[in-house]
C-alpha cells in the first residue's frame, strides 16, 4: 500500500476502535454460509490489532492491519497472527455506514476486490457497533 498522512491514518484506525458484532456474511457469492466463526462472532479493534471471540468467549482469531483510507474503495490488508491462516495477509476493501463495518477480504495471493461483493475466494462481512 501507499503512503498515507498520519493523521488520515489515526482518524481511520479511531473509526474501527470499539467491539462489533457480525450481522452478515458473505463467501464466494454465497449469502450466510456456513461460517467457522459460528454465527455472530464478536470483533474488537484496539489500535491496529484485531481479536475475534464466539458467544462464549473463546477467541478464534488474532492479528494486525494497515488501512490505506486514500484507495477508492478504502483499503485495508488483515494478517492474522494465530489460527489456521497465521501469518497469511488478506487484501480488502471496508467501508463505514452509519453503526456498520462493513468489508470485503480476498484470500492472500488474490487480488483486491474492488466493490462489496463477492466472487470465489472472497469474504464480505458486515459487523454493527456494539461499544
Amino acid at each position: 500500500m501507499k503512503a498515507q498522512h498520519p493523521n488520515a491514518i489515526a482518524e481511520e484506525l479511531a473509526r474501527f476502535e470499539g467491539t462489533w458484532r457480525q450481522v452478515s456474511c458473505e463467501a464466494d457469492g454465497v449469502t450466510d454460509p456456513p461460517d467457522e466463526f459460528g454465527s455472530a462472532p464478536i470483533t474488537t479493534f484496539a489500535g491496529n490489532t484485531y481479536v475475534v471471540t464466539l458467544a462464549d468467549g473463546t477467541i478464534v482469531l488474532e492479528g494486525t492491519f494497515t488501512l490505506d483510507p486514500a484507495q477508492r474503495p478504502k483499503a485495508v490488508d488483515w494478517t492474522d497472527t494465530c489460527g489456521t491462516d497465521k501469518e497469511k495477509t488478506f487484501p480488502a476493501i471496508y467501508a463505514f455506514e452509519g453503526n456498520h463495518l462493513i468489508f470485503c477480504a480476498a484470500d492472500e495471493g488474490m487480488e483486491r476486490p474492488k466493490e462489496f461483493r463477492t466472487r470465489v475466494g472472497d469474504t464480505l462481512r458486515v459487523h454493527e457497533r456494539l461499544a
